[in-house]
C-alpha cells in the first residue's frame, strides 16, 4: 500500500514557502494534495497521527561511504540505508569508494539492485570521475551517466589533478552532471591527523592545515568559472574557504558547498582526549572556523549540510589516533545535531534547515526529491521538534560505532520516515 494520509502535522516544505499546520495526502506514491478535500480521500486510506510534529520532505544525503563491496565490515548498503531511514533520510548519494571502485557501469548497476533489495532508502550512485579513482586518466563518463550515475567524484580522495578536473567540468557540462570535489592540497595534508593549530602544537600531533582546503576551493572555483561547468566543493571546513564560495556566488559561478554537522559545533580541543571518534575529514577546527560555518550555513552561502558518513569498523577505530583512519556514523545523528546546535540556537529556522538538508541537496544532485508538491515523491519525514534523547552509538543501526556524539544529549527526533507512501521507519 502506497497510499496514506498525514494528519495534523506542522507541514514545512521550503519549495513552496510552506510553513502550516496541514494534512498531506500521498497517493500511489506520489503527493497527490495538500489539505484533501474529503472527496479526495479514498475510504480505506491508512492515516498518521503527526499532531505536535514537523512534516517535511525527506532528507538528502549528498555524500555518505556504503563501503559495499569490499568492505562490508565497515558498512553494507542494507546497514547503510537502514541507518539513513534512522536518520530522516529518504535519498541518499553513495560515493564511489568501494572494492572494486564504481568506475564502470556494472558498478553502477550493482550497487543500484543492491540498494532495491534493501526496501529502503532511495539510493543514488556517485561515479568516479578517474579510473580506479587514480586522479590520472578521466572514466567513461557517458557510459557511468547512461547507467545511473547521478554524479562524479573521487571522494574522498581530492582530485588533485587540475588537467582532469577541467576537462571534465567541461565534460559534464554536456552530460549535465555535477561533479563533486573534496577540497584540499594532499601535498599539504600528507599524514595530517587533526586541525593544524594550538592544540595539534601541544600535542604532537601533525596538523591539517586550513591552507590546504583554501588553495584547493581556490582552484575549483576558478576551474568552474572558465569551464561554466557545475562544481560542488565539500565538505568545507575553513574561514578562507567560506571566503572565497561567498566571492564566487556574488558573480553567478555554478559552485555549491556543503558543511558537516559535526563541524558546526565540535571543536579542535576534542582530540585532547586522543579519541579517535573526533579523528574526523574534514578536521574538527577551532572556534572562530565553527562561527564563520554556522553564520555561512544561515546566510546561505553554505547550500546543504551533508552527514559527512564515514563508516569505519570498531577495530579500525581502536587503533592509536595517528593510525586510526578518519571517519564516523553521522546519519543518525544529523538532523538532531542541526537542530540542538543550529535551531536552538537561532542560527537557523526549520524551515532554513529543511532547506540546507533536503531542498537544496536535491537541486545540488539533480535528483527526485526535497519537495512535496502535488505530483512529486511521497518521501516525507515526520519529526518530533521536543523530543531529547541521548546518543548511545552502540545502538546505531549502522556497522560503525565511532560517533563524536555519542553520550551527548541531542534535541528533535525522527518519528517516522516515509519512502513512496510507505513508512519505512517508525521510532
Amino acid at each position: 500500500m502506497s497510499d496514506l494520509l498525514i494528519e495534523n502535522g506542522r507541514l514545512i516544505d521550503p519549495s513552496q514557502g510552506v510553513d502550516r499546520q496541514a494534512n498531506l495526502l500521498i497517493r500511489d506514491g506520489l503527493v497527490a494534495a495538500i489539505d484533501p478535500s474529503h472527496d479526495e480521500i479514498p475510504a480505506d486510506c491508512p492515516r498518521l497521527d503527526a499532531g505536535g510534529c514537523i512534516v517535511a520532505p525527506g532528507l538528502v544525503d549528498l555524500g555518505v561511504e556504503l563501503r559495499e563491496p569490499g568492505n562490508e565490515a565497515d558498512e553494507t548498503i542494507q546497514s547503510g540505508s537502514d541507518a539513513a531511514l534512522a536518520g530522516g533520510f529518504t535519498s541518499i548519494l553513495c560515493t564511489a569508494n568501494t572494492e572494486p571502485v564504481i568506475d564502470s557501469p556494472g558498478a553502477v548497476e550493482f550497487v543500484r539492485q543492491k540498494a532495491s533489495r534493501a526496501n529502503g532508502v532511495r539510493v543514488h550512485v556517485i561515479g568516479c570521475l578517474s579510473r580506479q579513482r587514480e586522479g590520472e586518466q578521466m572514466a567513461e563518463l557517458g557510459l557511468l551517466a547512461e547507467a545511473g550515475a547521478v554524479a562524479f567524484s573521487d571522494a574522498p580522495r581530492p582530485i588533485a589533478n587540475d588537467a582532469l578536473l577541467k576537462r571534465s567540468l567541461d565534460y559534464c557540462r554536456m552530460l549535465n552532471r555535477v561533479i563533486f570535489d573534496i577540497p584540499e592540497v594532499p601535498e599539504l595534508a600528507e599524514n595530517g591527523v587533526m586541525h593544524e593549530g594550538q592544540v595539534s602544537l601541544t600535542l604532537g600531533l601533525k596538523g591539517l592545515p586550513t591552507e590546504a582546503e583554501d588553495l584547493a576551493v581556490a582552484r575549483d572555483v576558478r576551474l568552474a568559472e572558465a569551464t561554466s561547468g557545475r562544481l560542488h566543493v565539500g565538505p568545507v571546513s575553513t574561514m578562507g574557504a567560506v571566503d572565497m564560495i561567498r566571492r564566487v556566488k556574488s558573480r553567478d559561478i555554478k559552485v555549491t558547498a556543503s558543511v558537516c554537522p559535526h563541524n558546526l559545533c565540535l571543536l579542535d580541543s576534542e582530540l585532547r582526549s586522543y579519541d579517535s571518534r573526533f579523528k574526523v575529514h574534514p578536521p574538527l577546527r577551532s572556534q572562530r572556523h565553527v562561527e564563520t560555518l554556522r553564520d555561512a550555513v544561515a546566510d546561505g552561502t553554505i547550500d546543504a549540510i551533508q552527514s559527512g558518513h564515514r563508516p569505519r569498523s570498531r577495530e579500525k577505530k581502536m587503533n592509536d589516533l595517528d593510525l586510526a583512519p578518519f571517519g564516523a556514523a553521522t546519519l543518525e545523528t544529523t538532523l538532531s545535531t542541526v537542530s540542538k546546535f543550529m535551531i536552538e540556537n537561532g542560527i537557523l529556522t526549520w524551515p532554513q534547515a529543511i532547506d540546507r538538508l533536503s531542498t537544496a541537496p536535491a537541486r545540488i544532485a539533480s535528483i527526485a526529491g526535497g519537495s512535496l508538491t502535488v505530483g512529486s515523491l511521497g518521501d516525507v519525514v515526520v519529526i518530533d521538534p521536543n523530543a531529547t534523547w541521548q546518543v548511545d552509538a552502540s545502538q546505531f543501526r549502522s556497522h560503525c560505532i565511532s560517533s563524536p556524539l555519542d553520550g551527548q544529549e541531542l534535541s528533535a527526533r525522527v518519528t517516522h520516515t516515509i519512502v513512496g507512501g510507505v513508512i519505512r521507519f517508525q521510532a
